[in-house]
């Protein structure tokens, strides 16, 4: 299985933010990727900056042969053509894509690729959507569920989903 994280907060090219999301799911599919399932868009607060508007997020399963490193590439040429540009860490952005796991794959290349995304663990905003599509799944490196991850986040106010 592999898993990528959604989110966006601010309109772009694409559209809105929550267009944005949806339409990634259809981007993908275009090329060598083939989504096999998407979460429901959750309304999140932002996560590192926080002065900025609420995120939509989301998660995806999907299959590809792309190996990881080519599998980044695409991801990050998709966020430039929905408008992304890498400003401020953490800040604002019209499309975020994160590759979260490839096969329970651990690894850390030189090319700043680090699998799995090592994050997650402290994300609500990717926890979340992936108890949605995954809820089997298992961190390759402590083995948690993404539930079991969930419920030892801090509360800190910062990427939780917010209730609509």
């Amino acid at each position: 299985m592999i898993l990528i994280g959604v989110g966006s907060n601010v309109p772009g090219p694409w559209g809105t933010k929550e267009e944005t999301v949806a339409r990634v799911r259809f981007e993908l599919d275009r090329g060598s990727v083939r989504v096999e399932r998407a979460s429901s868009p959750v309304r999140t607060t932002p996560f590192g900056v926080t002065d900025q508007p609420p995120f939509i997020n989301a998660a995806l399963a999907i299959e590809t042969d792309l190996p990881p490193s080519a599998l980044l590439l695409h991801l990050q040429a998709l966020e430039r053509r929905a408008g992304r540009h890498r400003d401020i860490r953490w800040g604002p952005r019209t499309l975020d894509l994160d590759l979260l796991d490839y096969r329970r794959l651990v690894r850390k290349e030189a090319s700043g690729l680090v699998l799995p995304h090592p994050g997650i663990a402290e994300r609500p905003f990717v926890l979340v959507p992936i108890m949605e599509i995954a809820p089997e799944w298992r961190h390759p490196v402590t083995g948690l569920t993404a539930a079991e991850m969930l419920a030892k986040v801090a509360p800190s106010g910062e990427g939780v989903v917010m209730s609509e």
